[in-house]
């Protein structure tokens, strides 16, 4: 168990997942298979090759999932009892096949359940992507985010902390 507990988490706190991931085709095909969203955007070459992207988009929801689970050994692995809510999702930038996520969370809120047995502790999660080249076509090594939302969870609180 590598989560933390309820006890642990510091609001104002930034915590930054070491885990990466860069997303292949395949990553992003089988998600919109599994999830029916046959989208072309994020499948038909051609027809994306028309838009104002120029090609296909890695499903937002895929890259949301990806960042809850790249926070999840950091944050709450094997310490949650519930993910509550997922709150004011924004997908600022696009994110693209080869591209390489990371992930941060930042803990804005916290407080015991009413009967003092858990704590519910909300947390901004921000992806970014950190491998996308500058303008020139050069990597800047700037990182660009691409989606940011609010993640409320019940947590446990440590048997020793009473």
């Amino acid at each position: 168990m590598t989560g933390l507990y309820y006890e642990e988490f510091e609001v104002g706190e930034t915590i930054e997942h070491g885990k990466r991931r860069t997303i292949s085709e395949a990553d992003n095909q089988q998600f919109c298979d599994m999830t029916m969203n046959q989208q072309p955007l994020h499948l038909d070459a051609d027809f994306a090759a028309d838009t104002q992207f120029d090609d296909r988009l890695v499903n937002g929801l895929y890259t949301m999932s990806l960042a809850v689970g790249l926070s999840i050994p950091d944050t709450t692995d094997g310490t949650i009892v519930a993910n509550l809510s997922y709150d004011n999702v924004e997908h600022p930038n696009p994110v693209f096949h080869g591209d390489t996520v990371r992930a941060q969370s930042t803990v804005t809120d916290k407080r015991e359940t009413s009967d003092g047995e858990r704590g519910v502790v909300t947390m901004r999660v921000e992806a970014f992507v950190v491998n996308r080249g500058g303008e020139d076509g050069e990597d800047d090594h700037e990182e660009t985010l691409v989606c940011e939302f609010d993640r409320t969870v019940l947590s446990l609180k440590r048997e020793d902390a009473e």
